[in-house]
């Protein structure tokens, strides 16, 4: 008898959920074991909160009896309503007690079969199909995707490849006379390489760059266990926990493909930007500025520009650890979180901003040639530019403000005169 449901299966598990038949006889009936079917409905069964008509969703045990008016003040959208036909009073009213329903608790566990589905307004569980299939093969596939090694591994392989690779060996000689302590085969050493794991990239290898792909290569995802405890979800509870804290994001913008890249680094507060040139989009060269931030900032000052930084799921930022503890003596300085896959307008903030970088750098120009000086440059006229949202004033102005002019000496910024600001390429043509 095999665990996995088909999506027929699962269509025919939800049918008979709602004629109320027991898991032994639906067992029976799709011919699984009563355990796989008690796993499948609840592992994929959905929460939801909604009432009925003429209901909204209300969880209060008092809400039947409930006559209070106008409890939420004057911007409330019922005014002339009973609070209880409100879906703000729950969270306003200091008398709310919350009902459960404790039929969720038993089995089924689910309330596709419950008669009186239609005249409650609680939090309820139902087991859908469709919802329930995609659950599935969402979970199997983040299951079998990601590497297979933690940081302190990919520092040791990083260590002992990278010298024998910049001498001229290749990764087969290499595996040769190192097998036991790489504990990987040579094919993966390859795969590491191309996810930029380590200070080597593909340039560096003797032959391979040499070769055509055969096939387009799928994108190469890394590790997902550096996200544990770091997800959007996180960071949203994070912030709701600390709703005064002010969020760094950071990303990368990339020149021409395996040329030098930058990494950008935005205070949301006050719209001001820090932009780093480096070698290659590796994960070192994203903790290495933070090592030095670090050490230019300073204990208290690093810790207040950067309580909590937002990022993408770049595998340049695959090593949360070092950025949070930029010196593994002192203990966290940091919180780093990301974005979900897909979704770059949770930090929408800096993208937008990129489109000023972009107005100097257009896309696919090569950053080869230029040098930390030329990036200072840039982003010392984009931080001079004046904002709407700032109350027409600067970035610079409103960064000094909150942090003085002392911080910004420590980083190298200057500010433009508004008559002197230039976006455009000619202004980094020499």
């Amino acid at each position: 008898m095999s665990a996995f449901f088909s999506y027929e299966e699962r269509l025919h598990l939800q049918s008979n959920l709602k004629e109320g038949l027991s898991f032994k006889e639906i067992s029976r009936r799709l011919g699984k074991d009563p355990s796989t079917i008690f796993r499948e409905v609840r592992k994929y069964s959905c929460e939801i909160a909604t009432g009925y008509p003429g209901q909204t969703h209300n969880t209060c045990r008092n809400r039947r009896t409930c006559n209070r008016r106008r409890f939420c003040g004057e911007n409330c959208s019922r005014k002339l309503m009973y609070c209880k036909y409100c879906n703000q009073c729950n969270a306003s009213c200091p008398d709310y007690i919350e009902e459960i329903c404790l039929a969720r608790f038993r089995a089924p566990y689910i309330c596709n079969v419950c008669t009186e589905i239609g005249k409650c307004s609680l939090v309820k569980n139902f087991y859908d199909a469709e919802k329930a299939h995609i659950k599935a093969h969402k979970i199997i596939s983040e299951s079998r995707s990601g590497l297979c090694i933690n940081e302190q591994e990919v520092v040791c392989m990083n260590q002992l490849l990278s010298p024998l690779v910049q001498q001229g060996q290749s990764l087969h000689q290499i595996y040769i006379h190192h097998k036991d302590e790489l504990m990987c085969s040579e094919k993966t050493m390859y795969n590491y390489i191309d996810a930029c794991l380590f200070d080597i990239r593909n340039i560096d290898l003797p032959r391979k760059v040499r070769f055509r792909e055969r096939y387009k290569k799928p994108e190469f995802k890394v590790d997902k266990s550096c996200r544990v405890g770091r997800t959007y979800e996180a960071f949203e509870k994070f912030m709701e926990d600390n709703p005064d804290t002010a969020v760094v994001q950071m990303d990368s913008v990339i020149g021409s493909k395996g040329g030098k890249c930058l990494l950008t680094i935005h205070f949301v507060d006050t719209s001001f930007m820090l932009a780093f040139l480096r070698d290659a989009n590796t994960s070192k060269s994203v903790t290495d500025i933070f090592a030095y931030l670090y050490e230019v900032l300073g204990d208290q000052t690093f810790k207040d520009l950067f309580p909590v930084i937002l990022t993408d799921n770049g595998s340049e930022f695959s090593n949360p650890k070092a950025i949070e503890e930029p010196d593994p003596l002192s203990g966290r300085k940091t919180r780093v979180f990301y974005c979900d896959a897909g979704k770059p307008y949770q930090k929408g903030a800096i993208e937008v901003n990129h489109e000023l970088i972009r107005r100097i750098l257009p896309k696919g120009s090569s950053f080869d040639k230029l040098t930390q000086e030329d990036i200072n440059l840039m982003m010392n006229h984009i931080n001079s530019y004046k904002r709407k949202k700032l109350n027409n004033r600067s970035p610079y102005e409103t960064f000094s403000f909150y942090h003085g002019e002392e911080v910004l000496e420590k980083l190298g910024c200057a500010p433009v005169a508004a008559g002197d600001i230039l976006l455009k390429p000619s202004l980094l043509k020499k």
